[in-house]
């Protein structure tokens, strides 16, 4: 099973803070946070085919532009699921991640959701109707390890048993 990322630049181990104008770019690499990723995606028989990432200023710049390339890279990459974060605490690329993510879900026929944490509660509040949006703690909180394990599970049920869907979404998304 294919899986894409769509992460910032500093979760892409591209530099967050240090290299705020990073600009839309993709590794087939396993970079950054995806090597914390890619143990739970393992067990599931996920492999990651790509990280989509850019920074956050380049984003809040170009935010329709990254959102629509992200989209057609996708489309072009034919996934079988897209994972957009995990986000952490972080409002402005859990912005990012449920635009994303909302697109792809209108323009593609890709399973995807996104990944934050309850302090996103605006961006949740925004986009909970219209995507899927898995539960995780913030950065430095307690039950990362948890979250990875359900994100692995919502792929999984995704992908492979979308009769065991609704019933996971009840208990680790928003």
């Amino acid at each position: 099973m294919k899986v894409i990322l769509i992460f910032d630049s500093g979760l892409a181990g591209a530099g967050g803070k240090s290299n705020p104008d990073c600009t839309l770019s993709a590794t087939r690499e396993i970079a950054g946070t995806a090597m914390l990723l890619e143990p739970y995606l393992k067990e599931i028989g996920g492999q990651i085919s790509a990280t989509l990432y850019c920074g956050m200023d380049y984003y809040k710049q170009n935010k329709d532009e990254v959102v629509m390339k992200m989209t057609a890279m996708v489309k072009k990459l034919e996934p079988d699921f897209v994972l957009c974060g995990p986000c952490f605490n972080f409002p402005e690329y859990s912005e990012m991640a449920a635009r994303c993510a909302k697109l792809i879900a209108e323009k593609t026929t890709t399973k995807v959701a996104s990944m934050m944490a309850i302090e996103n509660q605006e961006v949740i509040a925004q986009y909970k109707n219209d995507i899927t949006i898995l539960k995780m703690p913030k950065k430095g909180g307690t039950g990362l390890s948890e979250s990875f394990e359900n994100m692995a599970k919502f792929i999984d049920a995704s992908v492979n048993h979308p009769e065991n869907l609704e019933a996971l979404k009840e208990t680790i998304c928003y």
